[in-house]
């Protein structure tokens, strides 16, 4: 799969493709169906399927301080793409001066000139160019001006999660932020994935007999509510059945917010300076303060335990 980013990336000779336009952050259910439709019709008319998608994210620039927290990096975004088939995927800065295009221009600029849009696939509710001032009924409009067509996805599936609210990305950020790991997994297709690089922290765990790997996660990562869960760390391409635990560490009286995961009957790790992923299954408890060490380490086996026949309740991830 072909990544740009901006429009001056896109190859000279680019032809006619299929198009989709949106942030796409976490590729939820939602998303895959927009994305799978687009796919599907590039290949019925054997052009190439290509995402459009922006960087920071938009509510960023339009409102400065309200970067909403990312389900998924660009790289983690762009390899679930490729699994579904999208053949490009093109960041555009999102800067000052691009959300200034009128939806007209943004148009031309990107879809024809750049893209040479054939079909535009989204959802009903997609909104484009100045203060959001484009929507689908404009995109048509144009599409029979500048030769393409516009086919419109109804993307709300819905589930048990969040009380069987439609799926979006801003459901499976609040499900995130409440420890419902399960239900953003039902959203999502997938478990929530948090990356980062390991770095060195206080090494209690260690000296516990439960070794973490601690991660420095990316600015605006979706960090799952404080407490301790089942699930994987993967590392150079290997996943292995972890426990999790997020938090301040309130035994040691910590105060800075940390993601910690414990490779399961995995011994010498070294993991320093890996970049790390971690996938949350289930939710086990929340952050507690104990009497002594003997009891911490007591319900620590007792975590280690029930995440262990979870990820194997579970099968691989």
């Amino acid at each position: 799969m072909q990544r740009w980013r901006g429009l001056e990336d896109i190859p000279e000779d680019w032809g006619r493709s299929v198009v989709t336009i949106g942030s796409y952050d976490g590729v939820h259910r939602g998303h895959q169906l927009i994305i799978g439709r687009a796919v599907a019709r590039a290949r019925e008319l054997g052009v190439p399927a290509v995402v459009v998608t922006f960087d920071p994210h938009p509510s960023e620039v339009v409102r400065p301080g309200s970067h909403p927290p990312l389900l998924a990096t660009h790289q983690r975004r762009a390899e679930l793409m490729a699994g579904l088939g999208v053949d490009a995927v093109l960041i555009l800065p999102f800067t000052a001066e691009f959300s200034r295009l009128t939806p007209a221009d943004f148009v031309v600029k990107v879809l024809v000139d750049k893209l040479h849009a054939r079909v535009v696939v989204e959802g009903p509710n997609f909104r484009f160019g100045h203060k959001a001032a484009g929507n689908v009924a404009f995109l048509r409009e144009l599409g029979a001006t500048y030769d393409y067509e516009v086919e419109v996805i109804d993307l709300y599936e819905r589930g048990e999660a969040g009380g069987g609210e439609p799926f979006s990305s801003t459901l499976v950020r609040r499900l995130v932020a409440e420890g419902d790991v399960t239900g953003a997994m039902e959203v999502l297709g997938r478990p929530h994935r948090v990356e980062g690089v390991v770095v060195r922290g206080a090494q209690r765990g260690r000296e516990l007999g439960f070794p973490t790997a601690n991660l420095e996660t990316l600015p605006h990562t979706a960090i799952p509510a404080d407490g301790v869960y089942a699930g994987w760390l993967t590392a150079q391409g290997e996943a292995m059945p972890a426990a999790i635990s997020v938090g301040t560490n309130p035994q040691f009286d910590g105060t800075e917010r940390t993601v910690e995961a414990y490779a399961i009957d995995r011994v010498g790790l070294d993991l320093y300076g890996l970049h790390v992923e971690v996938d949350f299954l289930a939710y086990l408890r929340g952050q507690e303060k104990f009497d002594s060490i003997e009891a911490l380490l007591e319900r620590m086996a007792v975590d280690v335990k029930r995440a262990r026949e979870l990820v194997e309740e579970h099968g691989s991830r």
